[in-house]
């Protein structure tokens, strides 16, 4: 384990733990798994029924049962061995793979095990995020987090540039084959790699109504609520522009690619980690916490002016590296759940953000219909820079109100002034 705050911790530090290479490498071997994985069953869906909308069910139907999950289920992510429930959920997988890959369940039957299986998503997920701050300690945590942030946006890069290749190459068939083979290394690195470690507490019979009644006290704590708010809202409301991506660059010109601005999207995520993640130091992070929620905002109310198309590039490459807003929190909301609770608590988070995610990109294509895609997009940073300034207090680090927003020894001004509301 790492426990350091005297120097800069390096992406050397968190690679030296053995534990933190087989997390690091199981995760990235899952994530790409399920990006092929995706692909091919919506090609399967559609090359069998012909319809889009079928394909398109394919495509996101983890997304509905993992928020399912997040709500029923997360209380299992303590109550089970993590390593054992993380080789669980990946063997799991293996099985359902292997199942859609012989082809013999009808198109409606691969919606629903796909569906059932991505039930225990959450729980899985929740293990391996409370697992990650038993490894790497301090200001690891933060950097490890920022690691595995970066990998999740380069493997599903990975992952669709292989699942294209794969499909090409071998149909969706094949394709699912080569997806199982994922499960299984994955499954072999944690086991192999992860530590043997107990429940952080003990079985207590019904999950659904401890899942419940543990989620209601972790909201009911007024200082998770509020570091619960400040990660979900500001960027869950940006999201609200991806709805209409694919609207703007058609209205742009016949060369505009929708693609291209999700792939700005993308890497300004993973620049704004990584730099933060890595290069700025833990004091500094975290005093630039509510600055960086606000960046996510401001870039975006250029598009009222409805920018070509590299223009638009730059602007949403810019305000996605907002994003990393979430690591000067990282350590905040470690402190504030209860040990016991990590894994639900980090469940809790992932789901808030998936659904406060998704809600926001279909408001902002229902919003589409009658306001032009532009404005939609300059709406959302409008409604995530209200958010950033309402949740201010929460987002900047405690006693900077003293000494400005910027922390100690910083004069930086407060934009929702003295009586912003904390939440």
């Amino acid at each position: 384990m790492i426990v350091t705050d005297s120097r800069p911790v390096t992406f050397r530090d968190v690679f030296a733990v053995a534990e933190f290479r087989a997390l690091f490498g199981g995760y990235s071997v899952f994530m790409i798994g399920e990006t092929v994985k995706m692909l091919a069953l919506s090609m399967l869906i559609y090359e069998r029924t012909g319809s889009g909308l079928l394909a398109a069910l394919a495509y996101v139907t983890g997304f509905l049962p993992h928020a399912v999950g997040g709500v029923f289920l997360l209380a299992l992510a303590d109550r089970w061995p993590p390593r054992r429930l993380i080789v669980g959920y990946d063997l799991f997988r293996l099985a359902m793979v292997v199942v859609l890959a012989l082809g013999v369940l009808s198109p409606a039957a691969m919606l629903g095990l796909v569906a059932v299986v991505g039930l225990l998503a959450p729980v899985s997920s929740a293990a391996r995020s409370a697992l990650l701050p038993e490894i790497l300690h301090g200001d690891a945590y933060v950097l490890g987090r920022s690691v595995l942030t970066v990998a999740a946006g380069g493997t599903q890069v990975a992952g669709f540039a292989l699942g294209g290749l794969l499909l090409g190459l071998v149909g969706p068939y094949g394709a699912l084959w080569l997806t199982a083979a994922t499960c299984l290394l994955a499954a072999l690195l944690a086991r192999v790699g992860l530590t043997s470690r107990a429940p952080r507490v003990a079985d207590a019979g019904n999950a659904v109504g401890e899942t419940w009644r543990v989620n209601r006290t972790l909201l009911a704590d007024r200082r998770v609520r509020s570091l619960l708010l400040a990660q979900w809202i500001p960027g869950s409301l940006l999201v609200g522009a991806d709805g209409v991506l694919v609207p703007y660059a058609a209205q742009l010109d016949p060369a505009a690619s929708a693609g291209l601005l999700l792939m700005a999207g993308a890497f300004g995520m993973l620049l704004g980690d990584l730099l933060v993640g890595r290069f700025v130091g833990p004091a500094l992070r975290e005093a630039l916490t509510p600055w960086l929620a606000l960046l996510l905002g401001v870039p975006m109310l250029a598009f009222v002016a409805e920018p070509s198309q590299w223009p638009a590039v730059v602007l949403l490459t810019v305000a996605t590296a907002g994003f990393a807003y979430h690591l000067g929190l990282a350590r905040r909301f470690l402190d504030a759940v209860p040990e016991a609770r990590r894994g639900q608590a980090f469940g809790l988070l992932g789901t808030g953000m998936m659904a406060g995610q998704g809600l926001a990109a279909a408001a902002g294509g229902a919003l589409s219909e009658v306001v032009a895609p532009g404005t939609v997009m300059a709406l959302a940073g409008v409604a995530s820079i209200t958010a950033t300034v309402v949740l201010w207090r929460t987002l900047a680090p405690p006693g900077a109100g003293a000494a400005g927003c910027g922390g100690p020894g910083r004069r930086l001004p407060c934009p929702g002034g003295e009586g912003a509301r904390p939440w």
